[in-house]
């Protein structure tokens, strides 16, 4: 299980960055496209964007640099991203973000005059407007709270600066943790991060188990000081910016962009606390009753529900089942899923350095570069449709709309990606009448998707919550304060089902989510947005998958409720929870039924 060095990592199981630039020349060369084209921008319409037709050319020049500014940022950063322990490759992201940050700061007085310009000028650019109408949109509705030019000049200039936590972050977790081996029996075990998260966490020895959550725990509180110092500077830049920018309070601020209401915001968090907490707790049992455990503790709640039937996946088998599985999608769709495994769009290896969890990484114009842990588990498989869920929604959004219609709300983003995870399930299902291979969908469905989106990160989401609520009030927290904080919220949730064993308290410093704004929730939103829709899919079939792809075409160019209801499904109201809360109950009712049936074994 000890974790090979990047460049001992098979060629076939990482992704192909060549597809973004063929050479470091090509990327060097865009590089200072991006510089000549900042300047020609600057010197042609620096003061002077106070009419419509000047207005509509600068933007389109102003979509190529960003174009190009995307492209050279991901291609450095994917990079970095699979071996943080390669300073050349650091370097060469820090210099990229530099250049792109000093042009982003130069050419701030596009979004400043523009806003400046009458507003009978902006509408008529808008109606005008071909590719930058969105754009031209977010700019009158953000025009209340924009700051001078002088100031948004200089906090563009920061812009680099101001991700300084999640780079203290990432490089304590990623590079400094450094874990040592544990003994469990009589035998050694190497522990890493991803080690823990992709293996451990499943194993079924109790005491393999326990010993690795406990070895990796220690070593996260050798560094819960730092770690809280820097997600402190964090929220408190998020509080300072909500100020300047004249709203009543951090949320109104942090949802703005999202363009949902606090309401929606909070529905998520609160229904889902009160109203699947019982079903959860059921599931907890459950698994405490397969694996004869006396006292269930918070790390044993991932393990799968029959150890017994857990089969191993290759990373070829896996191919097929999501090909599969997505094939409701159309041809299209399917050809997609082929190419992204044919042209290497995915990186599977597990190796030293490499950033933990899952991402899709979509730059306009280019192929989508998925990042994952392979560990030959069905989650595996369940993170690859999951993750080419984002590359079909930005495959079609930037084929059909302007780089400026493609900033899709993060409160929808994640419903195509989880919309796949409940097509795989289904194809699953429909691939063989066999109880225990029924039980084994579901609780993948379960222990993965489920757990995933509408426990783990939304128990986040209410953590957040409450720090929040501290900043917002002028105050400030620490590691002791957030430890408290995740205690409390793990202890809501569970109940006294589930012994919150010590470290738990400290699974706040495990996610990047944190870093993101209001990010945490928009998992459980987009789900209950993508099981309404799946539902709707089994009764309306192919109707119904077109109206999902009319919602992936839109891109950004609606709210998410609007969006929402291309596909159906009314956000506006509490019925898509409801319905997706009593759909995950009644599928663990059903898990309990069938485990009575295979096993005799009723909770």
């Amino acid at each position: 299980m000890e974790q090979i060095l990047r460049k001992d990592v098979p060629v076939e199981e990482t992704w192909d960055l060549s597809l973004i630039y063929e050479t470091e020349e090509d990327f060097e060369k865009d590089l200072k496209r991006a510089e000549d084209l900042a300047k020609e921008i600057e010197d042609k319409y620096k003061g002077k964007l106070c009419d419509t037709d000047t207005i509509l050319e600068c933007l389109d020049k102003y979509e190529e640099l960003n174009i190009i500014s995307y492209l050279t940022s991901d291609y450095a950063g994917l990079a970095t991203s699979v071996d943080c322990y390669d300073t050349a490759l650091q370097e060469r992201e820090k210099r990229t973000y530099s250049i792109l940050t000093e042009i982003d700061a130069r050419l701030s007085f596009v979004e400043s005059e523009i806003s400046d310009a009458p507003e009978e000028v902006i509408k008529e650019a808008t109606e005008r407007a071909v590719r930058s109408k969105g754009f031209l949109k977010d700019i009158l509705r953000d025009k209340p709270h924009r700051l001078s030019p002088e100031t948004e000049k200089t906090l563009k200039a920061l812009s680099q600066t101001f991700g300084t936590p999640y780079e203290v972050y990432n490089m304590a977790k990623l590079a400094d943790m450094r874990f040592d081996s544990f003994k469990a029996g009589d035998k050694e075990y190497p522990l890493g991060y991803s080690l823990f998260e992709d293996d451990y966490e499943y194993e079924c020895d109790t005491d393999v188990r326990r010993t690795a959550f406990e070895k990796f725990s220690e070593k996260l509180k050798q560094y819960e000081n730092t770690t809280a110092a820097a997600y402190n500077s964090y929220v408190t830049t998020d509080r300072v910016m909500s100020r300047e920018r004249g709203f009543d309070n951090v949320f109104d601020y942090l949802l703005f962009n999202q363009k949902v209401t606090r309401e929606m915001f909070d529905r998520q968090i609160d229904m889902i606390t009160s109203d699947l907490a019982p079903a959860m707790r059921k599931y907890a049992k459950l698994i405490q009753a397969m694996h004869k455990i006396p006292e269930m503790t918070f790390a044993d709640l991932k393990l799968p529900l029959d150890p017994g039937f857990d089969p191993r996946v290759t990373i070829e088998e896996s191919r097929e089942y999501v090909t599969n599985a997505l094939s409701v999608m159309g041809d299209e769709y399917r050809d997609m899923v082929t190419q992204a495994y044919t042209e290497r769009w995915i990186d599977f290896g597990k190796n030293q350095g490499k950033s933990t969890g899952g991402f899709c990484s979509s730059p306009y114009g280019k192929n989508s570069f998925i990042l994952l842990s392979w560990n030959n588990r069905m989650s595996d498989v369940f993170t690859i449709a999951h993750e080419l869920g984002h590359a079909g929604h930005f495959r079609l959004c930037n084929m059909y709309q302007s780089l400026y219609d493609t900033n899709v709300s993060t409160y929808i983003v994640e419903a195509p990606s989880t919309m796949n995870e409940l097509l795989l399930a289904r194809y699953l299902m429909a691939t063989k009448e066999d109880k225990r291979f029924r039980r084994w969908v579901l609780s993948s469905l379960i222990g993965n998707t489920y757990y995933h989106n509408f426990v783990t990160h939304l128990r986040e989401a209410w953590y957040q919550r409450e720090v929040y609520k501290i900043i917002d009030r002028g105050g400030s927290v620490n590691a002791e304060v957030l430890n408290r904080i995740f205690k409390e919220n793990l202890s809501l949730f569970w109940g006294d089902d589930v012994v919150i064993s010590d470290g738990a308290e400290l699974t706040w410093m495990r996610q990047p989510h944190y870093y993101m704004g209001l990010y945490s929730y928009t998992y459980s939103a987009g789900l209950t947005v993508a099981t309404e829709a799946a539902l709707k899919i089994d009764k309306e079939g192919q109707a119904q998958v077109d109206r999902w792809t009319e919602m992936l075409k839109a891109g950004s160019t609606l709210d998410p409720a609007g969006l929402a209801a291309i596909a159906g499904v009314d956000i506006t109201t509490d019925k898509p929870l409801k319905d997706t809360i009593s759909y995950i109950s009644g599928i663990i009712d059903e898990i309990a039924d069938l485990t009575e049936d295979l096993d005799g074994i009723r909770v």
